[in-house]
């Protein structure tokens, strides 16, 4: 299987004085289609991880790719276009803009990337649809329960079809209930689109739904748990 993510030997350390190391000689390869969870106590590196895949922020040392691409080789520019067409975003604060509503939200990955309007809520529309929010798509997020939030915002991440999803903590906010309603609905997405999935999480149900779980301690694999296709146990 083509690799999707690929970290070699990454390390990322801030502070000139005081020198703070998030990831310690980080190494993890996520296949295409392969959903990978990331686990470990707050400070462990999580949230480095993210940052570092999708470009935000730059290693100390090491190689990230994404596709084959290497990231390091990339200007400022390239590395938002690659996040515009590679990289969908779901957060556990959602980040969706408050003057637009619903529809908005979602169509304006696709407004950024030169589609028309038109076109752009077209397919916005079919995919409020699809997460089940078609008579809520006039309606600003204020008015949006935290469910329908994110709901909102995981259409948004998915809208042109990224081949990569990247999701911090995406049931955080959320009550259990809504919570796995958010966790089945991605399930399904990752089955009807077979994006490939990095979901940092301290939710072992969450992680329960991925291939995979790598745990982090002080910037470095504590150990990998590779799951059942069955989901009733994990492979040590």
């Amino acid at each position: 299987m083509p690799q999707m993510v690929e970290l070699i030997d990454v390390s990322r350390d801030y502070g000139d004085v005081d020198v703070v190391h998030a990831l310690r000689h980080f190494h993890l390869r996520i296949e295409q289609g392969e959903r990978v969870a990331i686990m470990g106590p707050s400070g462990s590196g999580k949230s480095t991880l993210l940052n570092l895949v999708c470009g935000l922020d730059e290693p100390t040392t090491g190689v990230i790719k994404i596709e084959g691409i290497e990231l390091s080789r990339l200007d400022d520019d390239a590395r938002t276009r690659l996040r515009r067409e590679k990289i969908g975003m779901v957060f556990q604060t959602f980040n969706l803009l408050s003057t637009l509503n619903a529809l908005e939200n979602v169509a304006l990955p696709l407004r950024l990337n030169g589609l028309g309007p038109r076109e752009a809520e077209r397919r916005g529309r079919i995919l409020l649809e699809r997460v089940g929010l078609g008579s809520r798509m006039a309606h600003l997020p204020d008015a949006l329960s935290g469910g329908e939030r994110q709901r909102t915002a995981i259409a948004r991440a998915l809208i042109f079809q990224p081949p990569l999803l990247l999701a911090d903590e995406p049931t955080g906010n959320l009550d259990s209930a809504t919570g796995d309603d958010i966790l089945h609905l991605l399930d399904d997405l990752h089955r009807e689109f077979e994006t490939t999935i990095l979901l940092v999480t301290h939710n072992e149900l969450a992680a329960a739904y991925c291939d995979r779980i790598v745990r982090m301690r002080d910037g470095s694999v504590l150990r990998e748990e590779r799951l059942l296709k069955t989901g009733a146990e994990i492979e040590q």
